[in-house]
């Protein structure tokens, strides 16, 4: 083995991904706060009609790993607009209850 190939060979991380986390968690606002050692991002779910939301994910980070996020995700959306155009964002604030389409039904 090359030098070069074994450095790459001993920096690489073998990441586990179970069926469950692979899932996901569906998020519709973020909360976001911080102290001089960390960040924290509570990741919460909105439902029209219900008063309450629930955080549904807590993530914390240092200040660097908070900021190497936040460079990641403006590369991954620059990318993503080379893609498929720009993201449409609206300066207003989401109004509560939030109507996701369609008419509301009782059950």
């Amino acid at each position: 083995m090359e030098k070069d190939e074994q450095q790459v060979a001993e920096n690489q991380i073998n990441i586990e991904l179970n069926e469950e986390v692979a899932e996901g968690i569906y998020a519709n606002l973020a909360m976001i706060a911080h102290s001089n050692s960390e960040f924290v991002i509570d990741f919460i779910r909105m439902m029209p009609g219900v008063p309450k939301a629930k955080v549904k994910s807590r993530i914390i980070l240092t200040p660097e790993h908070a900021k190497r996020l936040l460079h990641a995700l403006q590369d991954n959306i620059q990318r993503y607009e080379q893609t498929f155009g720009p993201i449409k964002r609206t300066e207003e604030a989401p109004k509560f209850p939030m109507n996701f389409g369609g008419t509301m039904g009782e059950a």
